[in-house]
């Protein structure tokens, strides 16, 4: 017999035993007193396992996290999407409804830009964000939203906006202060890969962001402390979003 109590959250993703969420929410649920709440990793091989999962866990589930890679695929499993997370066209949150319908939400754009936020400076007006994934999506809607130009940078530039790694220079490295990094390049266990940026160009000018929070100090990043630039990984902004991610769950 199922306890009618018990509540279930998760994350979804691909390859994500050191995903921080399950941590970070199992402490949360026993600092709360919680102990009917679990928190679970729901690792797909294919975003089509979603259907599985949500079969075997309707009754009890209350909310998912997304991560790489279905942050958009993730979307055609939706009932609805919300205004911020459908313009920004990625979603990392879930709320399971009344009636079992599920709602998607965006809580990486608040994540992001409450970080970043205190540590912009006045010449930070232009930024590059390296990748094209889901969350470099919601990284350009929150420097949409404090006024910051910015250029994706990927190996397949062939959308709008878009230049390769090649493509940059020592001029756009002085015309670009802000680099944030949204590929998983330096993730942990792979700690020596890192963005193929030119690094040579980097200045104490420079705020260089990196989504990853695994290791704390990435390659990407110590080559930005080593140029005196100011350097901020991703732990800050994780936290920020899983309580945003929270409230909505609750609200």
């Amino acid at each position: 017999m199922k306890n009618k109590n018990k509540s279930v959250y998760g994350l979804l993703g691909k390859n994500i035993s050191y995903s921080f969420s399950k941590k970070y929410f199992t402490k949360k649920f026993d600092k709360l007193g919680l102990y009917n709440s679990v928190y679970q990793n729901f690792d797909l091989k294919e975003i089509e396992d979603l259907t599985l999962v949500l079969n075997n866990n309707i009754e009890d589930l209350k909310g998912l996290n997304v991560t790489i890679p279905y942050k958009e695929k993730v979307f055609q499993y939706l009932d609805e999407i919300d205004e911020v997370a459908k313009e920004i066209g990625a979603v990392n949150t879930i709320k399971i409804l009344d009636d079992f319908r599920l709602k998607g939400y965006n809580t990486d754009v608040y994540g992001f830009k409450q970080s970043l936020q205190p540590l912009l400076q006045e010449n930070h007006k232009n930024a590059l964000i390296l990748g094209t994934g889901g969350a470099s999506k919601a990284v350009a809607y929150a420097l949409e939203q404090l006024d910051i130009n910015f250029q994706f940078v990927s190996r397949d530039p062939k959308k709008e906006n878009t230049i390769s790694y090649d493509d940059i220079s020592a001029k756009i490295m002085k015309n670009h202060h802000i680099i944030i990094n949204c590929t998983p390049l330096g993730t942990f266990p792979n700690i020596d890969d890192f963005p193929k940026i030119p690094y040579k160009f980097i200045t104490k000018d420079h705020l260089l962001f990196d989504l990853i929070y695994n290791p704390i100090e990435t390659f990407f990043l110590k080559k930005g402390i080593e140029k005196k630039a100011s350097t901020k990984n991703g732990l800050q902004m994780l936290e920020l979003q899983a309580e945003k991610a929270w409230e909505i769950w609750n609200s």
